[in-house]
């Protein structure tokens, strides 16, 4: 409980004696292009196979004549885009961007980087912190439908080359029984997962004590929480908007 109220007054305290919007403006651009711009091939990586695997595994359990082949497209869409997407995508980010954050803020504390800007008047965390968590609620949703677009073309493709359906099937089921709202669902975890990882990564790293090592296990701690959060925070999100 301690830990979580010290996580508390560190959001909190994000938001007193802030710094001038121009300021926020310039970081949250630098902070972007770290976040989101430096993670696309990864996340485009992972996507596209997950989108594949997920069609081909899908086309190989489906041995029943009287189920539909359509129904691949349909399974690899409403998974993509409730589940894979959002979900698979943070993970990964999480471990990416993650630890990332909480090595550089880590090392920022050690090297007495972060007690500068005290000394100077200025809100360390504010300044460091927030334009992180804008950045990654920005660029998360970007890469959520980057993600699930990839992950449905890959369904495409290992559908269509391994014989399982064909394309007019495939995009059929990609049709069949559409409900938008699943897309607005995925964003708004995309959001919520954004400010988990963002914000539990910064407050590992902010508060590191000691040296090399443990900026080491900050980071690893970073991702550990980071992945657990989002799991709990999956589950309630489901039970709560669908």
């Amino acid at each position: 409980m301690g830990t979580l109220g010290r996580y508390v007054l560190f959001i909190v305290g994000l938001f007193r004696n802030t710094e001038k919007i121009k300021v926020y403006i310039k970081r949250v651009i630098e902070e972007c292009e770290a976040i989101g711009i430096n993670s696309v091939f990864i996340v485009a990586i992972v996507s596209t196979f997950i989108g594949a695997v997920t069609a081909v595994q899908t086309a190989y359990n489906l041995f029943s004549p009287t189920v539909p082949k359509y129904i691949i497209g349909t399974i690899v869409r409403d998974m993509t885009v409730l589940e894979l997407a959002p979900t698979i995508t943070c993970v990964v980010l999480a471990g990416k961007v993650g630890s990332h954050i909480a090595g550089e803020l880590g090392t920022m504390r050690i090297t007495e980087q972060i007690d500068a800007l005290e000394v100077m008047g200025i809100n360390s965390a504010s300044y460091l912190v927030l334009p992180k968590i804008i950045a990654a609620i920005i660029t998360f949703p970007m890469l959520v439908v980057l993600a699930g677009f990839l992950s449905i073309w890959g369904g495409h493709m290992a559908g269509v080359l391994t014989g399982s359906l064909t394309e007019m099937e495939y995009v059929y089921g990609i049709r069949y029984g559409f409900a938008p709202q699943n897309v607005f669902f995925a964003l708004i975890k995309a959001v919520v997962f954004a400010f988990l990882i963002t914000s539990i990564s910064s407050f590992m790293g902010y508060y590191t004590k000691g040296g090399a090592l443990e900026v080491g296990k900050a980071s690893t701690q970073a991702v550990t929480s980071s992945c657990i959060s989002i799991l709990l925070a999956d589950y309630l999100l489901a039970q709560l908007l669908l």
